[in-house]
This record gives structure tokens, C-alpha cells and sequence, in this order.
């Protein structure tokens, strides 16, 4: 799917052609570098207290998220011990991601298109989870809403944050970038 050499993502050439653009003619921007743009999705797994009690959990987490990213995930480790959790330094902890390129506009298509429609009760997503820099941070409580995750074959449900870092200097531009990949805010 991504190896092909002339395969762009939808959202990326949606990106290219219109919201550019509009983003252009909404804010004024003069020079198009203003424009702003994703940089990142970072994708997290904390087992907390399971992966402690067996680390089989911390693994079960980093394949569940290799799964869901479609790249290898890391596994996150204690950086230091804690008597009152049991919890000793280097111990895996859960599993991180970091998605670039197409990869990420391929995880932000699948994650608006796909997996938020299957969230139970779902009525859109927080629009003041902002960070002040133009950065988006979410949560979901269950990773079984993406595709890739068996349902069958797991043992854990995991919940995940999910953060979107765009070069926006401010929350109002971000939040129009990501209106602009429909994201589904509530407010």
C-alpha cells in the first residue's frame, strides 16, 4: 500500500489542492511557509499497574500498536524505581509510536473515517484540547474500535492517547487545519 512509488494519501493531496488554499484565504497569510501543516502523530499505550503484575501485557501493548500504526512501535520503559507501585527502573511500562509523511495522513484518515464512527456513543471530540501551541491531544478509551486489532484474540483493552502536532502557532489555526481534515469537533 505505501510502497508504491506514485500512491499519495487522500487527506495529503486534499491537503495539497484545497486546504492550503483555503487556510491561505481564511488567515491572510502572505508568505505560503505560514501555512499550517501536520507534523506528527505521536500514538501511546500505558499498561500501568498490568504491566507490572506480568510483563506479557507491555508486549501485548507493542504489537497491539504495531498493529494499528502499520510501524514498529517502541516499548516504554520506568525511568526510575518506585517502591509504592512496584515498579523498578528499565520495567516496560506500554508503547509509543511516532508517525510522519504518509503514514500519519494515513492513521488521521483511517482514525476520522474508521475508528471514531465505531466509538461507543460517540459525539464528537473535546475542541479545547488545545496545548496553546496549535497541538491536539485525545484520548480513546478502547483501541478496539481500529480495524487491525482482532477482536478475538486479545486478551487486554488498552486505552490510547493520540496527539496531533501541526506547525500552527495558535489553537484557532490548528483547529481549522484539523476542521479542514474533518475532524468530528463537538463545540
Amino acid at each position: 500500500m505505501l510502497d508504491s512509488a506514485n500512491y499519495t494519501p487522500r487527506l495529503k493531496a486534499e491537503y495539497a489542492e484545497k486546504i492550503r488554499a483555503a487556510m491561505k484565504e481564511e488567515f491572510g497569510y502572505k508568505n505560503d511557509m505560514q501555512i499550517p501543516k501536520l507534523e506528527k502523530i505521536v500514538l501511546n499505550i500505558g499498561c500501568g499497574a498490568e504491566a507490572v503484575k506480568d510483563s506479557k501485557k507491555a508486549k501485548s501493548a507493542v504489537e497491539d500498536l504495531t498493529a494499528i500504526a502499520g510501524q514498529k512501535a517502541l516499548t516504554t520503559r520506568a525511568s526510575k524505581s518506585i517502591a509504592g507501585f512496584r515498579v523498578r527502573e528499565g520495567m516496560p511500562l506500554g508503547a509509543k509510536v511516532t508517525l510522519r509523511g504518509d503514514r500519519m495522513y494515513e492513521f488521521l484518515e483511517r482514525l476520522i473515517t474508521i475508528a471514531m464512527p465505531r466509538i461507543r456513543d460517540f459525539r464528537g471530540v473535546s475542541g479545547k484540547s488545545f496545548d496553546g501551541r496549535g497541538n491536539y491531544a485525545m484520548g480513546i478509551k478502547e483501541h478496539l474500535v481500529f480495524p487491525e486489532i482482532d477482536f478475538d484474540k486479545i486478551d487486554e483493552n488498552w486505552g490510547m492517547d493520540i496527539v496531533i502536532c501541526t506547525t500552527a502557532p495558535t489553537d484557532a489555526e490548528a483547529k481549522s487545519l484539523l476542521k479542514a481534515f474533518n475532524m468530528p469537533f463537538n463545540s
